[in-house]
């Protein structure tokens, strides 16, 4: 009873849904389709005639420019346009005509226009070429008596058209050129455009007045002899200080014989639409119904935590979706335990890492205690010595070893605060663009006394040196801790080489520090970037130094984002920085 239940209800609510809806569309459809549609015509055609009206006056068009301008509107809106004046008579050239040239050398304009309304297909069987020999009968322009609007056209021994009438000119020659429609143009809306015009011109006192200020006229046409729906554009110019006025019919006839056929047509398709709802609602009522129970099984299996017989309906829409979604849940089940196992082991990780770095923190405490330990042990012994009234001839050694070992203590302690602010993000950057081989000679002269003591000399090589970009004094920090390092780890009587090449990889430069001297174990070459970190075993404080040179150095290149590094050499160490 509960699948029979389901089944009814969903055939129900389907059915009266797309009753509703089909309803819907077919009464816009017949109550408003028509109404629309003519607003799109008139609002598309309205468009294209401004366009073309506001080229016109803003060129200065040729004739053939005019007739091209002429011909391609007509293609696009299928819509017969001429320019007029107030009374209605035409202002340019025909845009289908033949340009004849008679016997004495004149050229005369003969328009088509009135002949193709009636005889189109007659005047195109004639198969007018340019040079083909034509007579023309008919009623030359009281204006422009070169323009004649042909009544009869001949040639050879073949003709089209009526009748001439009395008092007609017969003219000879042969074609120049000639203008036809393309095939498929409209050529009845040319007899539909003169129509327009005897009809509503010369234009009414309020119609001038309208369109005077620019605003563009749109009538409502019902031709008296044939009763079809059409409607007028008229777009005012203004052309070297004279009005103007761009004319243009569309036909509205073909949506109201569209309109009346769909309604008849909608009787017939309401019908069957209406038994294809019937049935595509069961259909579907069956459809949805049967696998909500096999949804209803599998549910109850997932309850139980039993995702292993769990099977997916093979359906291509929402029902198939919805059964894989449950199989992709049961998997997520199964990953989410697995992630919250990762997520335990991860957290036992932190706790580790935690435990790290509370580990690091006391070696450093010890590291740092055991770094002034020694100094202020010799200060106070030293001030000991002094405090006992030590023999006057020794109380200013003593007096400089206390001063050196505070000093000692203050270095110590200053690279501590500076490792602190560097790897706490405290420093900011002010960068420059500098020569780093100009820094170097600057620090080597500083260095000269201690690296005079071991008789090592300093060589600089640059070669194809590029500017760095860097914060000159971290930067001097840490070419000064190099330096330094280089000199206290040197051999004596030897020499310690710095290259600054040119980086072929990444176009900036390269700093290389070589000195000659103990190599650092393999297994050692990344701990040395470590806080009070010595490869000397017995961390012996006679190289000199607070061991935490290479720390600080660690710290500002990587705030710079530089690569850097060491190796060991066959008879020594190199340090190297790339610059970016």
């Amino acid at each position: 009873m509960r699948k029979r239940g389901i089944t009814v209800k969903l055939f129900a609510v389907t059915a009266l849904f797309f009753l509703v809806f089909y309803a819907m569309i077919m009464i816009f459809q017949l109550l408003f389709f028509d109404r629309f549609y003519q607003h799109h015509k008139t609002k598309e055609a309205a468009k294209h005639l401004h366009q073309l009206a506001k080229g016109y006056e803003e060129n200065s068009w040729s004739e053939s420019e005019m007739t091209k301008q002429t011909l391609s509107y007509m293609r696009e809106s299928k819509s017969p346009v001429t320019i007029v004046d107030a009374e209605g008579f035409q202002l340019v050239q025909d845009p289908f005509n033949i340009m004849l040239q008679t016997s004495d050398g004149k050229v005369v304009e003969v328009s088509l226009s009135l002949l193709i309304t009636n005889y189109g297909d007659q005047v195109r069987a004639l198969n007018i070429t340019n040079g083909d020999s034509l007579i023309v009968q008919g009623e030359a322009d009281d204006e422009v008596s070169s323009v004649i609007y042909p009544s009869v056209i001949s040639k050879d021994a073949s003709s089209v058209g009526e009748d001439p009438l009395e008092n007609e000119v017969t003219i000879e020659g042969k074609v120049k050129s000639i203008s036809l429609p393309k095939a498929g143009m409209i050529s009845r809306g040319l007899g539909i455009l003169y129509d327009a015009l005897l009809e509503w011109f010369p234009l009414k006192e309020e119609q001038i007045k309208q369109l005077s200020k620019g605003e563009s006229l749109q009538l409502d046409w019902v031709e008296s002899w044939s009763g079809k729906h059409n409607l007028v554009l008229i777009e005012p110019i203004k052309k070297d200080g004279e009005m103007e006025f761009m004319v243009s019919v569309a036909s509205l006839q073909e949506i109201r014989d569209t309109n009346e056929a769909l309604q008849i047509f909608y009787v017939y398709i309401g019908i069957a639409g209406f038994i294809l709802i019937l049935l595509l609602s069961f259909f579907f009522s069956r459809l949805v119904s049967r696998p909500l129970i096999k949804l209803n099984d599998m549910a109850k299996k997932m309850v139980n935590l039993d995702f292993s017989s769990a099977k997916p309906i093979k359906q291509k829409d929402e029902l198939g979706s919805l059964s894989n979604n449950m199989l992709v849940m049961a998997k997520n089940l199964d990953v989410a335990l697995n992630d919250l196992k990762q997520a335990n082991e991860t957290l036992k990780r932190d706790m580790e890492k935690r435990v790290q770095m509370e580990k690091e923190q006391r070696e450093f405490f010890e590291h740092a205690s055991h770094e002034l330990k020694t100094p202020l042990s010799i200060v106070k012994s030293f001030a000991e010595g002094l405090h006992d009234d030590v023999s006057p001839d020794k109380q200013d050694h003593y007096v400089e070893v206390i001063i050196e070992e505070s000093e000692k203590m203050e270095v110590l302690i200053k690279d501590m605060l500076d490792l602190a602010k560097l790897e706490n993000g405290a420093i900011k950057l002010r960068k420059t663009s500098f020569l780093i081989s100009e820094m170097i000679e600057v620090l080597a002269y500083k260095l000269f006394c201690i690296a005079k003591e071991k008789n090592v000399v300093i060589e600089i090589l640059p070669k194809n040196e590029q500017h760095i970009l860097a914060d000159y004094e971290w930067m001097e920090r840490v070419m000064q801790n190099l330096l330094i390092n280089a000199v206290r780890h040197s051999e004596p009587d030897s020499v310690i080489v710095i290259r600054i090449e040119l980086d072929q990889e990444n176009g900036g430069s390269v700093f290389k520090i070589e000195n000659r001297g103990t190599q650092i174990p393999e297994e050692q070459l990344d701990k040395i970037w470590k806080r009070f970190y010595r490869t000397e075993s017995s961390r012996s404080r006679m190289t000199g130094g607070t061991g935490l040179g290479l720390a600080i150095v660690q710290q500002i290149l990587n705030l710079h984002g530089f690569q850097y590094g060491a190796e060991n050499l066959s008879d020594g160490v190199l340090f190297y920085v790339h610059f970016n």
